[in-house]
């Protein structure tokens, strides 16, 4: 099962209290431990979270920043228990824009977990999936036999994907807002969509576990009449 998250409403959480939008981010970043905590314990194989997406550097540099300082902090805590948990860690998205510090520490967290047996954690930086497609469709321009399956190693070949990942089953979004946002467009083709009515600060375990329990309630035809296979 390929569970993905836009995490939307940081900076909304810490305005409602009248706190600086950083502070939402770091409230944030503790939420995702405990998505990661729900999703390893509930079997789910791949975990797909949008960090940064590819428009978010149209941001004030200095929240960008404090974005950036904050995802390399949590490479740092958060390596070791992704290991003790045996959670393979990596980051996919573009790679060309983003500091040779962090790039150093995305190397060493992804090489640390590579042993990991568990869960894939994937976590989406300077992410854009029209990109992804439009540059794999470039690489893939000269193959006219290419199939579905060849694409999508491109893709992975372009968003830096250290391991092979499924279609995305479970699409969950908080923050109230209804749209995928240029993520995992390809990959989403399928998925059921759950949008949650809370911040993503306030997505606990409780939560999580209601978009599970609604996911396991559905029907998934893939276009055919019945069933749940493709």
């Amino acid at each position: 099962m390929h569970v993905a998250i836009i995490m939307d409403g940081n900076g909304r959480w810490a305005t409602e209290r009248g706190l600086p939008r950083s502070a939402g981010h770091v409230e944030g970043a503790k939420a995702v431990r405990k998505a990661v905590e729900v999703a390893a314990s509930s079997q789910v194989e791949t975990l797909t979270i949008y960090a940064f997406s590819a428009a978010n550097w149209a941001r004030p540099s200095s929240e960008v920043s404090a974005l950036m300082r904050l995802f390399g902090q949590y490479l740092f805590t958060e390596t070791r228990r992704c290991v003790e948990q045996s959670i393979r860690l990596n980051v996919i998205g573009r790679r060309d824009r983003l500091s040779e510090s962090l790039l150093r520490s995305i190397d060493q967290s992804e090489r640390l977990s590579a042993g990991g047996s568990g869960m894939h954690l994937r976590i989406a930086v300077d992410y854009s999936s029209q990109y992804s497609i439009v540059e794999a469709a470039r690489r893939a321009s000269r193959d006219s036999d290419l199939s579905s399956e060849g694409f999508k190693r491109l893709l992975h070949e372009v968003d830096h994907c250290a391991y092979p990942a499924g279609d995305v089953d479970l699409l969950i979004r908080t923050g109230s807002e209804q749209r995928l946002s240029d993520f995992l467009l390809w990959e989403c083709a399928y998925a059921e969509l759950y949008f949650a009515d809370c911040l993503w600060p306030d997505f606990d375990e409780r939560r999580f576990r209601q978009a599970l329990d609604a996911f396991a309630g559905r029907q998934r035809r893939f276009g055919a009449l019945g069933g749940d296979k493709r």
